[in-house]
């Protein structure tokens, strides 16, 4: 019988390039089960077209499953 992992928490990775004029392009780049994986995916991509001239826009953040990250209401903007 296989052994199931018990993950409760994941972190996800993301990159943000601020494009000048109040917009940002960001990219989801996966979701990880460990801290550790989420750094190697960074490093491995940091020296890919695009992302080498924008390292510092990577971000890994930790989320808890089953748990709510928004807890209040939202307001929107005209444009």
């Amino acid at each position: 019988m296989e052994k199931e992992l018990e993950i409760s928490e994941v972190y996800l990775v993301q990159h943000v390039h601020d494009l000048g004029d109040e917009t940002e392009d960001v990219k989801v780049i996966g979701i990880y089960s460990t801290e550790k994986n989420a750094n190697i995916a960074v490093a491995r991509l940091s020296d890919l077209p695009g992302f080498d001239k924008a390292r510092n826009g990577f971000s890994i953040d930790r989320y808890c499953l089953d748990e709510d990250n928004w807890i209040e209401g939202y307001i929107t903007r005209e444009l």
